[in-house]
């Protein structure tokens, strides 16, 4: 009898890379069946219930139809954390782990105030309210659809963070002030498109991606005015950025004033956050 890591790879092996089934085996046999990965080796098909199997079953044909995993269960982990997923928000990225790694490395122990502009499903905002428990955080997204799904992955993680509608490229009043602001927001370009996986194009929110190729600094603009205005003197802006537009980004920050502007490059050597300060 065809072990389960035998019966999926089989099923997925003419869609996916060698490396992306082994990882898809490990997510579905944990999460799913409660299976380690040391069990499944050994763990035949026919240890499966006829409902265990019926649930193996339909993740693999929604796989076969390219949707991402975390959507089809329902969840993803991201910095040791378990959030809910749906397509009204992105999967979160490893490299956005590394962006709250410095967030965090910088601002742990300060009694300060966070914004996280277009928080999506609110893994930026909960993560730091979570391991700096000092801050007050808060977090904004133009899709109502969006933040029902932070809101309900700030319960499910149990921190308090303040959620709002709003519009970034439309914020004429506000009164507020913070002493860090975050944003991962939309960089891709629509020529770059082209060369996404199908994964992405066909099921993530497109309104959390793309930006035209006439402009592709807009939300960095918007989001940098209003930070040149909403920060505290001494303030830091931290972003997640397109890694063809880190000399771009920095230069924009420049030109807004903003002092001691700091590019980083991700695990993978890529250009992928910034941080700037308020003088």
């Amino acid at each position: 009898m065809l072990s389960i890591r035998d019966y999926i790879k089989g099923e997925l092996n003419s869609l996916y890379s060698k490396e992306e089934i082994s990882s898809i085996n490990q997510i579905i046999l944990k999460s799913k069946f409660n299976i380690s990965l040391i069990d499944s080796l050994n763990y035949k098909l026919n240890n499966l219930s006829d409902l265990q199997l019926n649930i193996l079953n339909e993740i693999i044909e929604k796989l076969k139809t390219k949707e991402p995993l975390q959507y089809i269960l329902g969840e993803t982990f991201f910095y040791n954390m378990s959030f809910t997923v749906n397509r009204n928000v992105l999967v979160p990225r490893p490299e956005t782990e590394e962006l709250i790694e410095w967030i965090i490395d910088c601002e742990r122990g300060n009694n300060i105030s966070i914004l996280d502009i277009g928080t999506g499903s609110g893994c930026i905002a909960i993560t730091l309210a979570k391991n700096i428990l000092t801050a007050k955080v808060h977090a904004w997204d133009i899709s109502s659809e969006a933040l029902e799904v932070a809101k309900h992955n700030a319960k499910r993680n149990d921190v308090i963070v303040d959620f709002a509608q709003n519009d970034i490229l439309n914020m004429d009043n506000h009164n507020q002030l913070f002493d860090v602001i975050v944003s991962n927001p939309p960089y891709i370009t629509q020529s770059e498109s082209k060369m996404m996986h199908q994964t992405v194009l066909d099921f993530e929110p497109h309104i959390a991606l793309f930006v035209p190729d006439s402009n592709p600094l807009l939300f960095y603009e918007h989001i940098s005015h209003f930070a040149m205005n909403h920060l505290r003197k001494g303030g830091s802006l931290y972003y997640e950025i397109n890694q063809n537009n880190g000399e771009d980004t920095k230069s924009l920050l420049a030109n807004m004033g903003f002092v001691n502007i700091e590019l980083r490059h991700d695990i993978s050597g890529n250009e992928r956050m910034i941080k700037a300060t308020k003088p």
